[in-house]
């Protein structure tokens, strides 16, 4: 009885600064100092809300840019509007693994008629390991240009600029790769011929 009322007194105190006062504070931190990130960096267009910056879409329009495939997508290829996160947990050395980079790289090269010696963007052969990513590489995005510009009638020099424009550098300058965010680079698309 001695050490019940203490320890009863340590839950409630605990409880209600990391279950209240801590929640509350990183909150408030989040949306002064990172607010579009604490509200899922959403890009609205004609008062709808379309996508996040932050996750990645499956696109299966010639029309459009490509992101990186998904290891979730393609083990759920009967619900093909499923945004889930998930990598397929397959080994390096499982077949199945290898299968899938030669028919990814396989479908990309053919989608893009590209000549045998380029080599295909290696985030255009490997899934995501989260399903969300929402960037590829300007090399992967300037390797879509033609199949692009046929599809839409646009003179590829106007599709290289825009891949220019929308290029993100490594964050602070050396945290991650040079990017292009491919949801934010198709509604650029579509304003453009528009």
């Amino acid at each position: 009885m001695k050490t019940l009322f203490p320890a009863a007194r340590m839950l409630l105190i605990l409880t209600f600064l990391t279950g209240m006062v801590y929640p509350v504070v990183v909150t408030l931190a989040a949306q002064v100092l990172f607010p579009l990130q604490a509200n899922g960096s959403l890009i609205v267009r004609d008062n709808v809300v379309i996508g996040s910056s932050l996750i990645g879409q499956v696109v299966d329009d010639v029309r459009y840019f490509s992101g990186r495939p998904s290891a979730v997508n393609a083990m759920q290829a009967d619900t093909p509007t499923l945004i889930a996160s998930g990598a397929s947990n397959l080994s390096m050395t499982n077949p199945l693994l290898l299968e899938s980079y030669a028919e990814r790289s396989s479908a990309f090269r053919t989608a893009n008629v590209l000549p045998e010696p380029i080599i295909v963007p290696s985030e255009m052969i490997m899934a995501s390991g989260s399903g969300l990513d929402p960037d590829i590489s300007v090399m992967a995005a300037r390797l879509q240009t033609e199949r692009i510009a046929e599809a839409r009638g646009i003179p590829l020099e106007r599709i290289f600029t825009l891949i220019d424009r929308y290029t993100q550098q490594p964050q602070y300058g050396f945290l991650g790769e040079i990017r292009v965010n491919v949801l934010q680079l198709n509604l650029a698309l579509d304003a453009m011929t528009d």
